[in-house]
């Protein structure tokens, strides 16, 4: 009993498990997914899609506070003149 306690509270101190590069890929493929739905003329063009991707700040990267579980936010380009 004691050691399932002990065992719980560690595995609740230690935060979120790191997320598995294949969950990675799949969120990639699904936010590129949705951004050729929103986006028609991506379609075809995947340079211009990739470029999309990375001006989107779409990247996931560690969140922070307790626990540090990974985070897909997403951050807009600067008004660029």
């Amino acid at each position: 009993m004691t050691r399932a306690i002990f065992d719980y509270l560690r595995s609740r101190l230690k935060g979120e498990p790191e997320l598995h590069p294949m969950d990675r890929r799949l969120a990639k493929r699904w936010v590129k997914e949705r951004l050729k739905k929103i986006y028609p003329e991506l379609r075809l063009d995947p340079d211009a899609l990739e470029r999309a991707y990375q001006d989107l700040g779409l990247e996931p990267h560690e969140g922070s506070g307790k626990g540090g579980a990974t985070v897909f936010e997403i951050t807009l380009p600067e008004n660029r003149r």
